[in-house]
C-alpha cells in the first residue's frame, strides 16, 4: 500500500504516547518533530506539513486532551480527525446531473492514466451505480489512444465513441454528448489528449472543449508517483480549467504518499477516486476518514466488508452459514469460498485493512503466495465428487493419485486435508455445536 513509510513512522510515534495518563507539552513537542518527519519524508508539502503541525500542537495542548481520561489516545484521536481534515473531511460524491447525461471530461498530462482510469470508472459506474456510461475517443494525438479506449471498451462490453484522428477533440466531444442523448446514456466519459508537460495550445484545447461540452466533472488524473510534481501539476490545471476534482493513479506501489496528502490542500479540490492496481476494478472511491485510519493502523473494516459484499453471493453466504452450523461444510463449499475471497483482491492487501494488523509482526513484509491457492484448488478439483464431500474415505493410494493429478506432492494434499478437517472442528466450536471447547488457531492453506 501506498503511504507504507508514512505509516511505519506514524504508527510508531503514536505508540509512544498511546497508554500515557499525562501528557507534558514537551511530550506533545516531541511527538510533532516526529509527525514533521515523517511527513516531510513522505514528500508531504512543507507548506502543508507547517500547517497540519501548527493545527494538532494547538488542540493537542489544549483542554480537551489535558482534561480527558485518557490523554494519550485523545491525541491520537486529534491527529486522525486533522489527518483526514488535511485529506478532505468527508468523500466526495461523483456528480449527477439533473438532466442526463452527466459529462465527465478527463485532464492531465501523457502517461498519467487517464484512459485506463475512463474504462475503470465506466467499469464502476457500471458496476456499482448500475449506469450505462458511453466512452469517448477525444485524444487524436497520441498514437494507439484510441484504440488503447477501443480495447478497454471490448474487454468491458461498454460502447466507444470515436471519430478517428483527423477530426477535432472539440467537435468528437460535441457528437459524442449527441450521440448518449439519442440512445440515452446517462453518463458521457471524455478522455482528452495529454502532454509531456503543461503548454498554452492544450490548456486552450481544453477551454474549448469544456465550453462545448459542458462537464458536470473535470477530474485531473494525477499519477501519484510523481509526489511533489503532481502538486504543481494540479495548482496549475486548476488554475486555468478549475478542475472539480483530483484522481490519483498508481496510489498501490511505492509510492510515499505525499501528493494525497497535499493536493487536497493546495488545490482546495476533493480526491474523487484512488487506482489501487492494474486490474479493471482497481479504483476505489477516496474516503478520508478510511485513509486516515490505514495510515494510522486504525484498519479500514468498511473498505473491507465493502469488497466482501461486492463479492460475495448473498444467497451463497446464506447457505454457507446454514452448513457451518450443521457441519455439512465440504471441500466443494470450501473451493468456492477460495474463488470468492479471491475475487475481492490481493489478500496481502486485505489483511492490512483488518484493524491491529500493524502490530502483528511482519505484517509488512507478509507476502501471500498466491501460487498457493492454485495448489490447493488443483488438489480440490483432482478428487472425485465423492472425495469431496467424504474426504475421510481418502487412502494412501487415492492421495497418491489426487497429488499426481493436480501436480502437487503427496505432502501438500495431506497438508491440506488436515487443515480442512481442523476448519469444520473449529466450525462447530465457533456455532456452540461443542460446548466452550477451547479454539484452536486455524491457518490458511496459503498463508
Amino acid at each position: 500500500m501506498a503511504f507504507e513509510g508514512l505509516a511505519d513512522r506514524l504508527q510508531a510515534t503514536m505508540q509512544k504516547i498511546r497508554g500515557k495518563g499525562k501528557v507534558t507539552e514537551s511530550d506533545v513537542k516531541e511527538m510533532m518533530r516526529e509527525v514533521r518527519l515523517a511527513l516531510l519524508e513522505a514528500d508531504v508539502n512543507f507548506k502543508v506539513v507547517k500547517q497540519f503541525i501548527k493545527k494538532v500542537s494547538e488542540r493537542a495542548v489544549g483542554q480537551e486532551v489535558m482534561k480527558s481520561l485518557t490523554p494519550g489516545q485523545q491525541v491520537i484521536k486529534v491527529v486522525k480527525e486533522e489527518l483526514t481534515e488535511l485529506m478532505g473531511g468527508e468523500q466526495s460524491q461523483i456528480a449527477v446531473a439533473k438532466k442526463p447525461p452527466t459529462v465527465i471530461m478527463m485532464s492531465g498530462l501523457q502517461g498519467a492514466g487517464k484512459t485506463t482510469f475512463t474504462g475503470k470508472l465506466a467499469n464502476l459506474l457500471r458496476k456499482k451505480y448500475n449506469r450505462n456510461p458511453l466512452l469517448v475517443a477525444a485524444d487524436i494525438y497520441r498514437p494507439a489512444a484510441i484504440k488503447q479506449l477501443e480495447t478497454l471498451g471490448k474487454q468491458l462490453s461498454l460502447p466507444v465513441f470515436s471519430l478517428g484522428d483527423q477530426v477535432s477533440p472539440v467537435e468528437i466531444a460535441r457528437q459524442a454528448i449527441e450521440k448518449a442523448k439519442e440512445e440515452h446514456h446517462d453518463y458521457v466519459l471524455i478522455d482528452t489528449a495529454g502532454r509531456l508537460h503543461i503548454d498554452d495550445q492544450l490548456m486552450d484545447e481544453l477551454k474549448e472543449i469544456k465550453e462545448v461540452a459542458k462537464p458536470d466533472e473535470i477530474f485531473l488524473v494525477v499519477d501519484a508517483m510523481t509526489g511533489q510534481d503532481a502538486v504543481n501539476v494540479a495548482q496549475s490545471f486548476n488554475e486555468q480549467l478549475e478542475i472539480s476534482g483530483v484522481v490519483l493513479t498508481k496510489l498501490d506501489g511505492d509510492t510515499r504518499g505525499g501528493a494525497a496528502l497535499s493536493i487536497r490542500a493546495v488545490t482546495n479540490k476533493p480526491i474523487k477516486f484512488i487506482g489501487t492496481g492494474e486490474k479493471m476494478d482497481a479504483l476505489e472511491p477516496f474516503h478520508p476518514e478510511r485513509m486516515a485510519s490505514r495510515i494510522l493502523g486504525m484498519g479500514d473494516m468498511l473498505t473491507l466488508i465493502e469488497k466482501a459484499q461486492a463479492s460475495v453471493d448473498e444467497d451463497k453466504a446464506k447457505e454457507l452459514e446454514k452448513k457451518f452450523r450443521t457441519a455439512s461444510f465440504t471441500l466443494d463449499d470450501f473451493l468456492e469460498q477460495l474463488s470468492q475471497v479471491k475475487n475481492m483482491g490481493p489478500l496481502d492487501e486485505l489483511l492490512k485493512m483488518m484493524p491491529g494488523a500493524n502490530k502483528i509482526k511482519g505484517m509488512n513484509n507478509l507476502q501471500v503466495d498466491e501460487k498457493q491457492i492454485g495448489h490447493v484448488e488443483a488438489i480440490i478439483r483432482s478428487m472425485t465428487t465423492k472425495e469431496k464431500l467424504e474426504p475421510e474415505i481418502i487412502n494412501a493410494s487415492r492421495r497418491r493419485r489426487i497429488a499426481k493429478g493436480s501436480g502437487t506432492t503427496v505432502q501438500e494434499v495431506n497438508r491440506l486435508l488436515k487443515q480442512f478437517e481442523e476448519m469444520k472442528k473449529m466450525m462447530k466450536q465457533m456455532t456452540g455445536m461443542q460446548g466452550k471447547g477451547k479454539k484452536k488457531g486455524f491457518k490458511f492453506p496459503f498463508m
